[in-house]
């Protein structure tokens, strides 16, 4: 929409020639068809005045199509789309720009046809009957072909020869020219919701010189214009949302690519501006600055109040900008400011809204201070009343609280000054003495902040498995004997133990004066501790003795530990549930003296859960399981720690493997006499073996899921 301020006298002036203009113009007042018989018919096209007119007519074989253009005649007939019932024509199209007319009939098959003119009238005849016809019709077989050179400018350097548009795969519309050569001499301008294609010192067959209404593709662009002025093409592309574009030449092909707007780039980009007004376009020469308010509030609708002190003329050309940033500029460039009540533009000089406002914040003022007060009871549903009272009351107030009030940029209270609250903590409500307006707002705080705080169940797992095996095999021998030597007052005694020759020891065994067993005479003591079997072997004589004891074990065991604590809490509140037991043992003092002291080994969960705005948790977490360890000298016990401290982002009900310990121990030992235990074969009598393999694996789940609110209250 175009406004150009202009005096009275050239208002007049314009006028005059514009109807001069429309008087001398012919234009098309009417269409009408007729059957001639067989698969024949006729178009009549009725002219303003009897001008005679040049036609030029076209035909195309693939598809169909008669193209009848009028040089220098406008179109005032209303209707584009005409059905024809006829043989061999479907459709008709009557389409006018300012320049020219042009009729389109849609065939069924290439037909002959006869173009003539009587009077204010043009008869165009299609088919077998049709007088005078050609031979041989001008034949296009594709849409690519060119029209008759003499529509062609000699100054120009490019031939446009194919004209095509089609969707993509990401709903953008690709719209793709091919021209003679790769010189191509291009311009693409955006304004507002169109963009402008320019393509310098080239031609486009009269064929593809109309308006393309595309929107039935389902992308950005609505419709497509083209156009050949003087020596170059105008491309005009209307959108019908947000939209990006890119433009790019290969070779002979110069394409133009429109793409949509995600929603999120869309928001991105309102959100970058600040004006979101309609778009219009303003000319205007010196004209009143309150005739250019006047008619942007007649634009948009709404009512207008300007100050006597609005006065000023201005010059102003803005192409498809947005009102209110319009109106800005103006407001601006005349040191004006507005406000807006309701559907009501009040327009002044900034220092006159300025003070305006000034003694309105001062009768405001002088109003509160005569105010009758009265007493509200606030009852404080969910939260503590002291809280709330401390929040929006702040502390009572004194000379430092003021202080540090002021020095921190808070404000100490949202009562007026001569307002005061009590706080009644057995019933949880708040007395509070002030202004009806005051009163108001505070009720409208209170019930912004007391809400019930959603809950969050949290749940843990910890589960510990642990798999062992064991394998030992071992031996023990031992010998003992005695020879008498000669004379008879003396012997030889022998044995695997010294036990056997100490003072009391088992002197005089074979004279049965004492009993030997195999721990006296043990040569070879490398059995297993608790065995699972033992074979024993003795080669047993008057004088002397041989024992053999094979002894083996082989243990296989699996555990599994599963722990899971649950806890609710609210958002952003702390819990923490703890079960175990606390171990006691004794320790000296300082003094000297024994005092009880306590380890404890529980199973502990501390979290914090804080519900995001997307329904989605993070969690502080802190978990730990504890268990009795071995003694240490004096009794003391050790504490075997399993505990894990994070921070994480989990979907609600989501199960999350927060981390885990996988512990693997493998032993393989061998205990042996040296020397002999190194013996092949015989020194397997002087070793033992152990195998030992031990897995400990511990685990952490975590689970916390956001109950109803229905849940909650109940």
């Amino acid at each position: 929409m175009n406004f150009k301020g202009i005096s009275m006298k050239q208002t007049i002036s314009f006028v005059l020639l514009l109807m001069a203009s429309h008087v001398q113009a012919t234009s098309v007042q009417s269409i009408n068809f007729s059957a001639l018989g067989q698969d024949a018919f006729e178009v009549e096209l009725v002219l303003s005045d009897f001008e005679q007119i040049e036609t030029q007519v076209y035909v195309i074989e693939e598809p169909a199509r008669i193209v009848l253009d009028l040089p220098q005649v406008t179109n005032e007939v209303v209707e584009r789309e005409f059905s024809l019932s006829f043989a061999n024509a479907s459709e008709a199209l009557l389409l006018g720009t300012n320049d020219r007319t042009r009729l389109v009939l849609n065939l069924g098959t290439s037909a002959e046809y006869e173009a003539r003119q009587s009077g204010n009238r043009i008869f165009l005849q299609v088919g077998s009957s049709a007088a005078g016809a050609p031979s041989a019709p001008v034949a296009m077989p594709s849409a690519v072909n060119a029209a008759p050179a003499s529509n062609f400018s000699s100054t120009t350097s490019s031939r446009i020869t194919d004209f095509q548009f089609n969707r993509g795969e990401q709903g953008e519309g690709n719209i793709q020219f091919e021209f003679t050569g790769n010189q191509i001499s291009s311009d693409v301008e955006q304004s507002g919701s169109q963009i402008l294609l320019r393509f310098f010192g080239t031609d486009i067959p009269t064929q593809y010189e109309r308006i393309f209404d595309v929107v039935d593709f389902a992308t950005p662009i609505r419709d497509i214009t083209v156009d050949q002025v003087d020596n170059e093409v105008q491309v005009s592309i209307t959108t019908l949302a947000g939209f990006d574009y890119l433009a790019y030449q290969a070779d002979s092909s110069f394409v133009l690519s429109v793409k949509p707007l995600s929603a999120v780039a869309e928001a991105e980009l309102l959100a970058q501006s600040q004006f979101i007004g309609e778009t219009f376009s303003f000319n205007f020469q010196s004209i009143e600055v309150r005739a250019v308010l006047q008619l942007i509030a007649d634009l948009i609708g709404l009512n207008l109040v300007a100050s006597d002190t609005v006065n000023g003329s201005i010059t102003l050309r803005l192409e498809n900008v947005p009102w209110d940033q319009a109106l800005d500029i103006i407001l601006k460039a005349k040191g004006l400011d507005q406000r807006m009540d309701g559907n009501v533009l009040l327009v002044a000089p900034i220092a006159e809204i300025a003070e305006r406002e000034r003694l309105e914040v001062q009768a405001n003022r002088q109003l509160e201070e005569l105010a009758p007060l009265r007493t509200e009871f606030v009852r404080i549903r969910y939260a503590d009343a002291t809280t709330i009272a401390s929040l929006l009351i702040g502390p009572e107030t004194d000379a430092a609280a003021d202080a540090e009030s002021t020095a921190s940029g808070t404000t100490a209270s949202a009562l007026s000054e001569r307002g005061s609250a009590i706080v009644d903590a057995r019933t949880n409500t708040i007395i509070l003495t002030d202004t009806d307006a005051k009163i108001s707002a505070f009720l409208a705080l209170v019930e912004q902040i007391d809400v019930p705080i959603r809950q969050v169940l949290i749940e843990a797992r910890l589960v510990i498995a642990n798999t062992d095996f064991r394998n030992e095999l071992g031996v023990r021998w031992g010998n003992a004997g005695v020879r008498t030597l000669e004379g008879g007052d003396s012997a030889l005694q022998f044995g695997g133990s010294r036990e056997i020759f100490s003072d009391g020891g088992p002197l005089g065994f074979f004279n049965n004066e004492n009993t030997l067993t195999l721990e006296d005479a043990l040569a070879v003591d490398l059995g297993v501790a608790s065995p699972a079997a033992s074979l024993g072997v003795a080669f047993l004589s008057d004088s002397a003795w041989v024992d053999l004891e094979l002894s083996a074990l082989e243990s296989e065991g699996h555990g599994e530990i599963v722990s899971q604590p649950k806890v609710i809490t609210g958002d952003k509140q702390t819990a923490l549930i703890r079960s175990g037991q606390e171990v006691a043992y004794q320790e000296a003092a300082a003094s000297g003296a024994t005092t009880t002291s306590f380890k404890e080994a529980v199973l502990s969960l501390q979290v914090t859960p804080q519900i995001t705005p997307d329904d989605r948790v993070i969690l502080d977490l802190i978990i730990s399981q504890d268990s009795i360890g071995d003694l240490v000298f004096g009794g003391e016990p050790t504490i075997d720690v399993t505990s894990l401290e994070t921070q994480v982002l989990v979907d609600n009900g989501e199960t999350l493997v927060l981390g885990g310990i996988f512990q693997m121990t493998s032993i393989d030992e061998e205990t042996r006499v040296p020397v002999l235990g190194s013996l092949p074969f015989l020194g397997q009598a002087f070793r033992s073996e152990v195998t030992s393999q031990e897995k400990r694996e511990i685990l952490m789940f975590i689970t916390p899921k956001i109950l109803n609110d229905n849940i909650t209250t109940q």
